[in-house]
């Protein structure tokens, strides 16, 4: 019994001195030295070109209307699509499959097309599968060039940046089927 009581009272005693050093939160955050997340190579630029593939019609569809717009609005405000686009290396949708994009697409503007794009476009193929693009960015569909930043990516784009070039090379205006080209550069290390 004695024993018990002397290892319950030492354990006590190793809590009351481990939480009485208690983080005052100051150290939530180092700095590390960059060779340790490969940032002491070389940065590369890579380019890239993708068709995009946005399939609303049919029995499978790659883009399902998650949040319809408001009431009245002639330019799709409010609305959300969750996405989950072919990537392909040419513009027919059955050209060789590159990746995925996954995201949504949102109605941002009250006067014109506007989206708000959240996307990654996830690599399934060669020397990039499994590494990912993430752009985040203004969509105006009606443009003919719209143009999107790189906000980070993964596995081979880490720590990437730079931006895409969207151009819509097919549109279907009865079920909003779309094939968008995007050319993309991208800085990473």
């Amino acid at each position: 019994m004695a024993k018990l009581i002397f290892f319950i009272f030492l354990q006590i005693l190793l809590l009351s001195v481990v939480s009485s050093t208690g983080d005052d939160g100051e150290n939530f955050a180092r700095t590390i030295d960059r060779k340790l997340l490969g940032l002491h190579r070389k940065e590369k630029l890579t380019h890239f070109k993708v068709y995009w593939h946005d399939i609303l019609s049919g029995p499978n569809p790659t883009s399902i209307m998650i949040q319809p717009p408001v009431t009245n609005s002639t330019t799709y405000f409010g609305g959300i699509t969750m996405i989950d686009n072919a990537l392909t290396a040419k513009v027919p949708t059955n050209s060789t499959l590159v990746g995925q994009a996954q995201g949504f697409y949102a109605g941002a503007a009250q006067k014109e097309l506007g989206f708000l794009m959240a996307m990654n476009f996830v690599f399934k193929t060669g020397k990039y599968n499994g590494s990912t693009i993430t752009i985040l960015g203004r969509n105006t569909p009606f443009s003919e060039v719209r143009e999107m930043p790189i906000v980070g990516g993964s596995g081979l784009f880490r720590f990437a940046r730079g931006y895409v070039e969207a151009r819509t090379k097919w549109f279907n205006l009865k079920n909003g089927d779309a094939t968008v080209e995007y050319i993309c550069y991208v800085l990473h290390y």
